[in-house]
Protein backbone atom coordinates (compact mmCIF):
# COMPACT_ATOMS: atom_id res chain seq x y z
CA UNK A 1 0.00 0.00 0.00
CA UNK A 2 1.20 3.70 -0.78
CA UNK A 3 1.27 6.32 1.39
CA UNK A 4 1.03 10.03 0.04
CA UNK A 5 1.91 12.75 2.00
CA UNK A 6 -1.24 15.56 2.80
CA UNK A 7 -1.06 18.89 4.46
CA UNK A 8 -3.05 16.42 7.44
CA UNK A 9 -0.60 13.92 7.34
CA UNK A 10 -0.39 10.45 5.53
CA UNK A 11 -3.62 9.00 3.72
CA UNK A 12 -3.49 5.50 3.00
CA UNK A 13 -4.51 4.18 -0.86
CA UNK A 14 -5.74 0.59 -1.24
CA UNK A 15 -3.25 -1.91 -3.44
CA UNK A 16 -6.25 -2.85 -6.21
CA UNK A 17 -4.46 -5.48 -8.20
CA UNK A 18 -5.86 -9.23 -7.38
CA UNK A 19 -3.71 -11.75 -5.80
CA UNK A 20 -5.05 -14.61 -7.95
CA UNK A 21 -4.26 -12.82 -10.96
CA UNK A 22 -1.79 -13.98 -13.10
CA UNK A 23 0.58 -12.16 -15.71
CA UNK A 24 -0.96 -13.15 -18.67
CA UNK A 25 -4.65 -12.99 -17.22
CA UNK A 26 -4.81 -16.83 -17.52
CA UNK A 27 -7.30 -17.80 -14.37
CA UNK A 28 -6.54 -21.26 -12.18
CA UNK A 29 -2.91 -22.24 -14.28
CA UNK A 30 -0.65 -23.92 -12.37
CA UNK A 31 2.57 -21.43 -11.04
CA UNK A 32 5.16 -24.89 -13.27
CA UNK A 33 4.32 -26.73 -16.50
CA UNK A 34 3.63 -30.32 -16.10
CA UNK A 35 6.34 -32.00 -18.46
CA UNK A 36 6.49 -35.56 -16.76
CA UNK A 37 4.10 -36.59 -19.87
CA UNK A 38 6.18 -34.80 -22.25
CA UNK A 39 9.63 -36.40 -21.22
CA UNK A 40 8.42 -40.31 -20.68
CA UNK A 41 7.27 -39.74 -24.35
CA UNK A 42 10.24 -38.55 -25.73
CA UNK A 43 11.86 -41.27 -23.38
CA UNK A 44 9.31 -43.86 -25.47
CA UNK A 45 10.18 -42.82 -28.77
CA UNK A 46 14.21 -42.34 -27.89
CA UNK A 47 13.97 -46.11 -27.37
CA UNK A 48 12.20 -47.14 -30.37
CA UNK A 49 14.47 -45.18 -32.30
CA UNK A 50 17.59 -47.21 -30.65
CA UNK A 51 15.73 -50.30 -31.02
CA UNK A 52 15.25 -49.71 -34.94
CA UNK A 53 18.34 -48.04 -35.46
CA UNK A 54 20.08 -51.25 -33.87
CA UNK A 55 18.11 -53.42 -36.67
CA UNK A 56 15.20 -54.48 -34.55
CA UNK A 57 11.81 -53.70 -35.85
CA UNK A 58 9.52 -51.60 -33.89
CA UNK A 59 7.18 -53.22 -31.54
CA UNK A 60 4.19 -51.71 -33.09
CA UNK A 61 5.15 -53.32 -36.59
CA UNK A 62 2.12 -55.81 -37.73
CA UNK A 63 5.02 -57.63 -39.00
CA UNK A 64 6.82 -58.25 -36.17
CA UNK A 65 3.87 -59.37 -33.92
CA UNK A 66 3.09 -61.97 -36.60
CA UNK A 67 6.64 -63.46 -36.36
CA UNK A 68 6.44 -63.37 -32.77
CA UNK A 69 3.18 -65.71 -33.26
CA UNK A 70 5.04 -67.87 -35.83
CA UNK A 71 7.62 -68.21 -33.50
CA UNK A 72 6.10 -69.49 -30.56
CA UNK A 73 3.67 -71.48 -32.61
CA UNK A 74 6.38 -73.16 -34.01
CA UNK A 75 8.76 -73.81 -30.27
CA UNK A 76 5.37 -75.38 -29.16
CA UNK A 77 5.20 -77.87 -32.24
CA UNK A 78 8.94 -78.40 -31.71
CA UNK A 79 7.98 -79.17 -28.15
CA UNK A 80 5.39 -81.61 -28.73
CA UNK A 81 7.39 -83.59 -31.24
CA UNK A 82 10.18 -84.26 -28.60
CA UNK A 83 7.94 -85.45 -26.13
CA UNK A 84 6.69 -87.78 -28.57
CA UNK A 85 10.07 -88.67 -29.91
CA UNK A 86 11.13 -89.40 -26.15
CA UNK A 87 8.22 -91.07 -25.18
CA UNK A 88 8.86 -93.26 -28.22
CA UNK A 89 12.46 -94.40 -27.49
CA UNK A 90 11.95 -93.51 -23.53
CA UNK A 91 8.78 -94.94 -22.57
CA UNK A 92 8.52 -92.45 -19.44
CA UNK A 93 4.40 -93.51 -18.71
CA UNK A 94 6.12 -97.24 -18.47
CA UNK A 95 9.10 -96.30 -16.26
CA UNK A 96 6.83 -95.38 -14.06
CA UNK A 97 5.31 -98.67 -13.86
CA UNK A 98 8.64 -99.88 -12.72
CA UNK A 99 9.33 -97.30 -9.93
CA UNK A 100 6.10 -98.12 -8.39
CA UNK A 101 7.36 -99.50 -4.94
CA UNK A 102 7.13 -98.77 -1.48
CA UNK A 103 9.33 -100.13 1.94
CA UNK A 104 6.91 -103.01 2.25
CA UNK A 105 7.45 -104.52 -1.21
CA UNK A 106 11.61 -103.48 -1.04
CA UNK A 107 11.78 -105.37 1.79
CA UNK A 108 9.97 -108.52 0.75
CA UNK A 109 11.67 -108.65 -2.38
CA UNK A 110 15.11 -108.07 -0.90
CA UNK A 111 14.19 -111.25 1.29
CA UNK A 112 13.27 -113.19 -1.92
CA UNK A 113 16.54 -112.27 -4.02
CA UNK A 114 18.85 -113.76 -0.97
CA UNK A 115 16.33 -116.55 0.11
CA UNK A 116 14.15 -117.62 -2.97
CA UNK A 117 13.92 -121.41 -1.67
CA UNK A 118 10.75 -121.31 0.30
CA UNK A 119 8.83 -119.25 -2.22
CA UNK A 120 5.65 -120.88 -4.07
CA UNK A 121 3.73 -118.22 -5.93
CA UNK A 122 5.80 -117.34 -8.81
CA UNK A 123 3.52 -116.20 -11.36
CA UNK A 124 2.98 -112.31 -11.80
CA UNK A 125 -0.88 -110.86 -11.02
CA UNK A 126 -2.44 -109.44 -13.75
CA UNK A 127 -5.55 -106.94 -13.33
CA UNK A 128 -7.43 -106.57 -16.70
CA UNK A 129 -4.86 -107.59 -18.85
CA UNK A 130 -2.45 -105.22 -17.13
CA UNK A 131 0.02 -106.53 -14.56
CA UNK A 132 -0.53 -104.83 -11.28
CA UNK A 133 2.29 -102.32 -9.95
CA UNK A 134 5.09 -103.90 -8.21
CA UNK A 135 4.32 -102.58 -4.67
CA UNK A 136 1.20 -105.15 -4.90
CA UNK A 137 2.68 -107.93 -6.00
CA UNK A 138 6.35 -109.16 -4.77
CA UNK A 139 7.08 -111.33 -8.47
CA UNK A 140 6.53 -108.05 -10.47
CA UNK A 141 10.27 -106.59 -11.80
CA UNK A 142 10.97 -103.03 -10.93
CA UNK A 143 14.04 -100.82 -11.65
CA UNK A 144 14.08 -99.30 -7.89
CA UNK A 145 16.22 -101.74 -6.55
CA UNK A 146 19.06 -102.49 -9.21
CA UNK A 147 19.24 -98.94 -9.82
CA UNK A 148 19.62 -98.68 -6.12
CA UNK A 149 21.94 -101.39 -6.40
CA UNK A 150 23.91 -100.33 -9.04
CA UNK A 151 24.43 -96.85 -7.17
CA UNK A 152 26.09 -98.60 -3.83
CA UNK A 153 28.05 -100.90 -5.66
CA UNK A 154 29.93 -98.37 -6.94
CA UNK A 155 29.81 -96.61 -3.28
CA UNK A 156 30.85 -99.88 -1.70
CA UNK A 157 33.74 -100.21 -4.50
CA UNK A 158 34.79 -97.02 -3.89
CA UNK A 159 34.98 -98.18 0.18
CA UNK A 160 36.97 -101.33 -0.92
CA UNK A 161 39.58 -99.70 -2.96
CA UNK A 162 40.18 -97.28 -0.08
CA UNK A 163 40.92 -99.94 2.16
CA UNK A 164 43.32 -100.77 -0.47
CA UNK A 165 45.10 -97.26 -1.03
CA UNK A 166 43.67 -97.71 -4.70
CA UNK A 167 41.46 -95.09 -4.61
CA UNK A 168 41.17 -92.55 -7.17
CA UNK A 169 38.05 -90.94 -9.10
CA UNK A 170 39.46 -91.72 -12.10
CA UNK A 171 39.34 -95.81 -10.96
CA UNK A 172 36.04 -95.50 -9.02
CA UNK A 173 34.68 -94.18 -12.97
CA UNK A 174 36.53 -97.16 -14.68
CA UNK A 175 34.98 -99.56 -12.02
CA UNK A 176 31.37 -98.04 -13.09
CA UNK A 177 31.49 -97.60 -16.69
CA UNK A 178 32.90 -101.45 -16.59
CA UNK A 179 29.84 -102.45 -14.56
CA UNK A 180 27.41 -100.51 -16.61
CA UNK A 181 28.95 -101.64 -19.86
CA UNK A 182 28.61 -105.46 -18.63
CA UNK A 183 25.27 -104.88 -17.94
CA UNK A 184 24.22 -103.18 -21.22
CA UNK A 185 26.15 -106.08 -22.82
CA UNK A 186 24.27 -109.15 -21.19
CA UNK A 187 21.00 -107.30 -21.90
CA UNK A 188 21.68 -107.06 -25.41
CA UNK A 189 23.14 -110.89 -25.71
CA UNK A 190 19.91 -112.02 -24.16
CA UNK A 191 17.99 -109.81 -26.84
CA UNK A 192 19.85 -111.24 -29.29
CA UNK A 193 19.64 -114.95 -28.21
CA UNK A 194 15.58 -114.31 -27.92
CA UNK A 195 15.65 -113.84 -31.36
CA UNK A 196 17.96 -116.19 -32.92
CA UNK A 197 15.49 -118.64 -30.91
CA UNK A 198 12.26 -117.20 -32.36
CA UNK A 199 10.67 -116.57 -28.50
CA UNK A 200 7.63 -115.73 -28.52
CA UNK A 201 7.40 -114.05 -24.64
CA UNK A 202 6.12 -110.76 -23.17
CA UNK A 203 9.20 -109.97 -21.78
CA UNK A 204 10.58 -106.33 -22.58
CA UNK A 205 13.84 -105.17 -22.32
CA UNK A 206 13.32 -103.19 -19.14
CA UNK A 207 12.09 -106.44 -17.59
CA UNK A 208 15.18 -107.58 -18.84
CA UNK A 209 17.15 -104.62 -17.52
CA UNK A 210 15.20 -105.19 -14.22
CA UNK A 211 16.14 -109.28 -13.82
CA UNK A 212 19.95 -108.58 -15.12
CA UNK A 213 20.24 -105.89 -12.47
CA UNK A 214 19.18 -107.85 -9.20
CA UNK A 215 22.95 -109.12 -9.27
CA UNK A 216 23.97 -106.28 -7.12
CA UNK A 217 22.03 -107.35 -4.21
CA UNK A 218 24.11 -110.26 -4.16
CA UNK A 219 27.11 -108.55 -5.02
CA UNK A 220 26.97 -105.55 -1.73
CA UNK A 221 26.41 -108.57 0.16
CA UNK A 222 29.25 -110.36 -0.67
CA UNK A 223 31.88 -107.10 -0.82
CA UNK A 224 30.34 -106.08 2.78
CA UNK A 225 31.00 -109.52 3.74
CA UNK A 226 34.55 -109.34 2.78
CA UNK A 227 35.44 -105.89 4.20
CA UNK A 228 34.10 -106.77 7.36
CA UNK A 229 35.25 -110.33 7.86
CA UNK A 230 38.10 -111.16 5.28
CA UNK A 231 38.32 -113.04 1.82
CA UNK A 232 36.24 -116.12 3.75
CA UNK A 233 33.35 -114.71 4.55
CA UNK A 234 33.41 -113.10 1.02
CA UNK A 235 33.83 -116.13 -0.54
CA UNK A 236 30.73 -117.99 1.29
CA UNK A 237 28.09 -114.71 1.37
CA UNK A 238 29.31 -114.70 -2.30
CA UNK A 239 28.47 -118.59 -2.93
CA UNK A 240 25.37 -118.31 -1.03
CA UNK A 241 24.39 -115.19 -3.16
CA UNK A 242 25.21 -116.67 -6.24
CA UNK A 243 22.96 -119.66 -5.52
CA UNK A 244 20.21 -118.10 -4.59
CA UNK A 245 20.19 -115.64 -7.84
CA UNK A 246 20.54 -118.56 -9.73
CA UNK A 247 17.21 -120.18 -8.34
CA UNK A 248 15.63 -116.91 -8.51
CA UNK A 249 16.29 -116.75 -12.36
CA UNK A 250 15.42 -119.86 -13.33
CA UNK A 251 12.13 -119.79 -11.47
CA UNK A 252 11.12 -116.87 -12.62
CA UNK A 253 12.41 -116.59 -16.55
CA UNK A 254 10.56 -120.16 -16.91
CA UNK A 255 7.36 -118.79 -16.77
CA UNK A 256 8.14 -115.85 -19.23
CA UNK A 257 10.40 -118.15 -21.57
CA UNK A 258 8.72 -121.75 -21.20
CA UNK A 259 6.03 -123.40 -22.33
CA UNK A 260 2.77 -123.89 -20.66
CA UNK A 261 3.89 -127.43 -19.93
CA UNK A 262 7.53 -126.91 -18.65
CA UNK A 263 5.84 -123.61 -16.50
CA UNK A 264 3.80 -126.70 -14.84
CA UNK A 265 6.66 -129.09 -14.24
CA UNK A 266 5.67 -131.72 -16.87
CA UNK A 267 8.27 -133.14 -19.34
CA UNK A 268 9.80 -130.46 -22.08
CA UNK A 269 9.67 -131.75 -25.35
CA UNK A 270 10.13 -130.41 -29.23
CA UNK A 271 13.20 -129.18 -30.13
CA UNK A 272 12.16 -125.36 -29.19
CA UNK A 273 11.56 -125.91 -25.89
CA UNK A 274 14.58 -127.86 -25.35
CA UNK A 275 16.32 -124.21 -26.73
CA UNK A 276 14.17 -122.01 -24.44
CA UNK A 277 15.44 -124.26 -21.01
CA UNK A 278 19.03 -123.99 -22.27
CA UNK A 279 18.24 -120.24 -22.34
CA UNK A 280 16.86 -120.18 -19.14
CA UNK A 281 19.66 -122.04 -18.10
CA UNK A 282 22.52 -120.10 -19.93
CA UNK A 283 20.69 -116.71 -18.67
CA UNK A 284 20.79 -117.50 -14.93
CA UNK A 285 24.39 -119.00 -14.65
CA UNK A 286 25.57 -115.80 -16.05
CA UNK A 287 24.62 -114.23 -13.42
CA UNK A 288 26.94 -116.02 -10.79
CA UNK A 289 29.77 -115.22 -13.12
CA UNK A 290 29.45 -111.18 -14.00
CA UNK A 291 28.97 -111.54 -9.48
CA UNK A 292 32.56 -112.82 -9.46
CA UNK A 293 34.18 -110.89 -12.19
CA UNK A 294 33.30 -107.38 -11.25
CA UNK A 295 33.94 -108.03 -7.10
CA UNK A 296 36.88 -110.44 -7.24
CA UNK A 297 39.84 -107.48 -6.95
CA UNK A 298 37.79 -105.28 -4.48
CA UNK A 299 38.61 -108.05 -1.50
CA UNK A 300 42.67 -108.74 -1.00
Amino acid sequence: MDYTATQSGFRQQPDMRLRNSSVDGTDGSQLFEDTSAAASGSQTGNQQAGLQAAGFPSLSDPMSNLAMAYGSSLASQGREMVDKNLDRFIPISKLKYYFAVDTVYVGKKLGLLVFPYMHENWEVSYQQDTPVAPRFDVNAPDLYIPAMGFITYILVAGLALGTQNKFSPELLGVQASSALVWLIMEVLAVLLSLYLVTVNTDLTTIDLLAFSGYKYVGMIVGVVAGLLFGKPAYYLSLLWCCAAIFVFMIRTLRLKLLSEAAAEGRLVRGARNQLRMYLTMSIAAAQPIFMYWLTYHLIR
